[in-house]
Parts: C-alpha cells; sequence; structure tokens
C-alpha cells in the first residue's frame, strides 16, 4: 500500500486496475477464508454487517414479503421487520423455530389459508451467535427451512447474521445446499482492522437482490434521463458488480487482503483461534461462577443460555455476560464497574448491547416494564443502571485471538477487589437516576493493578502449546510484516 498507487475501479487506468486486481484478489481469498466455493457464493463488499443486512431487506421490500425472526437478534436485524409489509413474526426461543420448520413453511401465516400464502416472498433471520452472552445458534436451519418449503410457489430465503460469530469460529459454507441464502459479516471483528463489512450471497438465491429499486454508481451498464421514458440497464455480469454501489472502499480491501495475511502467519487457522479462545474462556467462566463474598452470596450474576457449554465451542463463544451484587444481594452499578474498569487498564462493554431480545429475557423485562422505564427516563447509554429493582443492561466480557491467560487472571484480578471479606458492611443506597452514588463508586481501586506472572496458570492451552507467537512477538511481527 505504501509503494502502489490505488485508483477508482471504474476506469481503466493503471491505478485503476491496479484497484481491480486487489479488490477482485480479496474476493477471492475471503470466499475460500469461509469456505465459500466461488462457484456457488458470491462476495459483495459492504461498509459493516448492518449495511449487508439492509441490502437484503432493500432487495426485498419493493415486491413485499413475510419477515421471521430470533428474539437473540441483534437490533439491526430486528430492524428489517418495518420493511416487511406481508407482517413479521418473532420467534421466542429456538424450540419454537423447530417447532415452526417441522410444521412447513406455510405456518407462518397461520391466519390466512393456504391460497394466500403460497405466492408470499419469505424472510427467516438469525444470528449465529448471540452478540449479548456470545450463545451459538443452530446453523442447520436454512438447510431445514429449503426443505421444508418444497410445497410453497412463493420463495423463502434464510438470513444469517454471522458478525459476532466469525471472530472466534469457523464459518464453513462448503456445503452450499445448506447454506445460508444471505450471510453478513463485519472483518473488523476477525482482523480488527479494516473497518468493512460482507455480504456472502448464494447464487442461487441472488437474484432477489436484484429486485430492489435502487441504483447506484458503477452496477448499471447504461442509465436514460426522461421524464417519461427514463430507463436503466443494470450489470449482468457478476452478481457483485450490480450491488456495490459507488467506489468501493479499495483502500480498505487492500488492508483486508494484508490483514488476512497476518493473521494467518499469527494464528494458523481460525480454529486454532476458536480452541484457544475456547479454554480461556471455560477458565474465566468457572473462576467467575465460583466468586462468593464472605457471607456464602455470589458475586456474579451470569446469563448464560440453558443449552451453552463454556467447555463446547458448538454452543458457546467466549463471552460472558452478567451483572454483580454486593454481600447483601444489591445490583452493584455497571456504569461505575466499567469506569473502574477503565481506570484498571480493562476494556468492557456494558449496556443493552444492541440486543433487546436478550436483555428482555435473561432480566426478566415485560414489554409493560419496558415501556415504563422509557417513560421515566431510560434511554440507550445514558447511565441509568437499575431501575424497578432490576439492572438495565449488563456487563459483558469477550475473549478474542490476542487474548491470554494473563488477561483472563487481570480480570480475575480486579472482579475480587468487588468481594467482601466482612460481613459489617451495610446494604448500598441506590436510587433510580444513580443521583445518590454506592460506596462501590468510591472504592479504591482506580489505581492500574500489578500483572499477575505469566507462570501464575498453568495451562494446556493450544495455541500455547503450538508455540505460537507471545504478545511482543506478534507486535512486533505486525510492524514489521509488509503486504505485497
Amino acid at each position: 500500500m505504501e509503494a502502489n498507487l490505488f485508483g477508482n475501479p471504474h476506469s481503466e487506468s493503471p491505478s485503476s486496475s491496479l484497484s481491480t486486481d486487489v479488490v477482485e484478489t480479496a474476493r477471492d481469498r475471503m470466499l475460500r477464508f469461509f469456505r465459500a466455493d466461488p462457484e456457488h457464493f458470491d462476495l459483495v463488499f459492504v461498509a459493516n454487517a448492518t449495511a449487508a443486512i439492509k441490502m437484503v431487506a432493500e432487495g426485498l421490500r419493493d415486491h413485499g414479503f413475510w419477515y421471521g425472526y430470533h428474539t437473540d437478534a441483534h437490533t439491526s436485524l430486528v430492524g428489517v421487520r418495518e420493511l416487511a409489509s406481508a407482517g413479521s413474526r418473532c420467534f421466542f426461543s429456538d424450540e419454537e423455530v423447530d417447532a415452526w420448520l417441522a410444521q412447513g413453511a406455510l405456518s407462518h401465516c397461520e391466519e390466512k389459508s393456504k391460497a394466500e400464502v403460497t405466492k408470499k416472498t419469505g424472510l427467516f433471520a438469525y444470528p449465529a451467535q448471540s452478540n449479548m452472552n456470545g450463545r451459538r445458534l443452530p446453523l442447520n436451519w436454512p438447510g431445514r427451512l429449503r426443505e421444508s418449503r418444497m410445497e410453497v410457489e412463493g420463495d423463502f430465503y434464510t438470513l444469517l447474521d454471522a458478525a459476532a460469530y466469525v471472530g472466534t469460529a469457523q464459518l464453513d459454507l462448503t456445503d452450499h445446499a445448506n447454506a445460508p441464502d444471505f450471510t453478513a459479516l463485519s472483518f473488523y471483528k476477525i482482523f480488527g482492522f479494516p473497518d468493512l463489512g460482507a455480504l456472502i450471497v448464494r447464487k442461487e438465491a441472488g437474484h432477489v437482490l436484484l429486485q430492489r429499486s435502487y441504483f447506484g454508481g458503477g452496477t448499471v451498464d447504461m442509465v436514460i434521463n426522461s421524464s417519461g421514458d427514463a430507463w436503466k440497464a443494470t450489470k449482468l455480469g457478476a452478481l457483485h458488480e450490480a450491488l456495490e454501489d459507488g467506489t468501493p472502499a479499495f483502500h480498505s480491501i487492500a488492508a483486508l487482503d494484508c490483514a488476512l495475511k497476518v493473521h494467518h502467519k499469527l494464528y494458523g487457522s481460525m480454529d486454532n483461534v476458536s480452541q484457544h479462545t475456547s479454554f480461556l474462556a471455560a477458565a474465566l467462566y468457572d473462576q467467575m461462577s465460583s466468586l462468593t463474598h464472605v457471607n456464602g452470596r455470589r458475586l456474579c450474576t451470569i446469563y448464560k443460555g440453558k443449552t451453552a457449554d463454556y467447555n463446547d465451542r458448538k454452543t458457546q463463544a467466549p463471552t460472558i455476560a452478567f451483572n454483580i451484587r454486593d454481600d447483601q444481594g444489591q445490583w452493584i452499578g455497571k456504569s461505575n464497574f466499567e469506569r473502574l474498569a477503565t481506570k484498571n487498564g480493562i476494556q468492557l462493554r456494558t449496556g443493552g448491547v444492541c440486543n433487546p431480545g436478550g436483555i428482555a429475557f435473561y432480566l426478566a423485562m415485560s414489554p409493560g416494564q419496558m415501556r415504563e422505564n422509557y417513560a421515566e427516563g431510560l434511554r440507550c447509554g445514558n447511565g441509568i443502571d437499575e431501575m424497578n429493582g432490576k439492572p438495565t443492561g449488563i456487563i459483558r466480557v469477550s475473549l478474542g485471538s490476542m487474548s491470554n491467560s494473563t488477561d483472563v487472571e487481570t480480570f480475575m484480578k480486579f472482579l475480587r477487589t468487588f468481594v467482601e471479606q466482612e460481613t459489617s458492611r451495610s446494604p448500598i443506597s441506590k436510587s433510580q437516576d444513580n443521583s445518590e452514588k454506592s460506596d462501590w463508586s468510591e472504592r479504591d481501586v482506580a489505581a492500574p493493578m500489578k500483572q499477575p506472572s505469566k507462570k501464575a496458570v498453568g495451562i494446556d492451552d493450544p495455541i500455547v502449546r503450538a508455540r505460537k507467537p507471545t504478545l511482543d512477538k506478534m507486535l512486533h511481527t505486525l510492524r514489521r510484516f509488509t503486504c505485497h
């Protein structure tokens, strides 16, 4: 990138041709990274996973479609329901989805006759992994839906939100017959940089995206401006040519190709990353689960799916969602926790984390209670931690490819500062607007902690076992590595 001049790919100049070559090379390599055969799949570069989801919704919007989505969905996936003119349905559990699939595709509109729904277009969307607590959902639903819709004369499509999943798991699209029709993802969750997303499309389903009304620069072969005879000719070559509106982010795409090479050099494979992070998460979960105050009360309330197991990476990602209580059972505010974590050099996320269904379920909030909280002033990110005796959000810690056992021990050392060693402390006084600070907000844990010894944890870590580079060596490699 330092040695070359790149130009707009929509031209034939040397700089433009170089950009085209870089973009197409990166596209092919990323498809193969996800084990998606280019014969059956195409990859459309977009700004982020939300843009990928929106592209699918806009492809279906003008023709009317019914929409089904899982309650664990990210807000961006939920938002598609606003474009579904034929109605929508939220599935509140995996069992509900399984029952629906077993009944056949026509069951999405029970109140209508078969004749009324056979011509309808439908879209079923869900996350491969909850972005709230890391629970991983079944990946066989697209194939099952494809089988169950055989009696339907209309079209039914599947959209998989894989944004959270791909950071620590191998997305494997080898079985194209049972793969999702559309898969949305973000590359920064895998590589850290660049900020770029993609929509992976099964070519058999790609035609529906071409039905969208909008067209942008670079996606058409001809446009006629006329009040009475307006016309355009959409590009009929590769699917991505008709969908990548405007100038592609060719510098970011060039950086993506570089990032892929560095990632392979550091970790070898996504399977290595998956084993490594799963091992660390299991160790962290076990330690957090066992933390208690001197009176026996647990410090952490962990929000784990009933079928999730931190020793099984098929059902659980290296993500832990939780809240903490003092020795009297009172909630300790997530905002204070995050502030203190930041002062101790720990990066984590708190709040509703853009997962309304997960927050409502795990915090036991009814729709009425959520409306009441909104009416009383609760807004996304406004620092209100507790209302009517319940937390308004969660604390989330996630482990990634560069996390190590020292990170686990550092976080556990920080958590232990919240454990009461004496029974004489009085309950914390709280208010709904957090104007009365609890004594935890003044607790003297703000000074950065010393890092625990790397010899403190003796673990059979798959990346350590394979003699992968240490963090310092990884950073050194990143500085030295050049991409050609």
